[in-house]
């Protein structure tokens, strides 16, 4: 039986995305967040009001962990939390204005970070990476 996976893509893709998902990590962790966090103030900050399971999908994390996140940024003042007054089983999760004012600081670094991850590719080739993995991804 073969124990070693020999699919190059697949291994380039999941080394690369680690490689970059530590580096956010790092980034992240000059601002006192932790990327899940970072990423709950990203979906807010992009979308607006989500509720708690909106975001939970749009991060693919789970519920006990997502509480857990919210409380930590709930009582750093980033955002806040609000009954459904039509259903009383969802909340929907807002910025505070604290949590604007930091994410508008923390957004263009980010933004800046990103780009020159990706600046080792020239146009043509990010045009050609982009649609390479749409194409795998259309196939899952």
């Amino acid at each position: 039986m073969e124990r070693k996976c020999k699919n190059l893509p697949f291994l380039q893709l999941m080394q690369t995305s680690k490689v970059i998902h530590d580096r956010i990590k790092e980034e992240m962790a000059k601002n006192k967040l932790g990327i899940t966090e970072f990423s709950v103030l990203e979906v807010l900050y992009q979308k607006g009001k989500q509720t708690i399971q909106q975001i939970g999908k749009g991060i693919l994390i789970s519920s006990g962990s997502m509480t857990y996140c919210l409380d930590k940024l709930e009582q750093r003042r980033l955002l806040s939390r609000h009954p459904c007054p039509e259903d009383r089983r969802v909340i929907h999760v807002t910025l505070t204005d604290e949590g604007h004012e930091w994410m508008n600081e923390i957004m263009p670094k980010y933004h800046e970070f990103i780009n020159q991850i990706f600046d080792a590719l020239d146009s043509n080739e990010a045009e050609t990476l982009v649609r390479l993995l749409k194409k795998v991804r259309n196939k899952v």
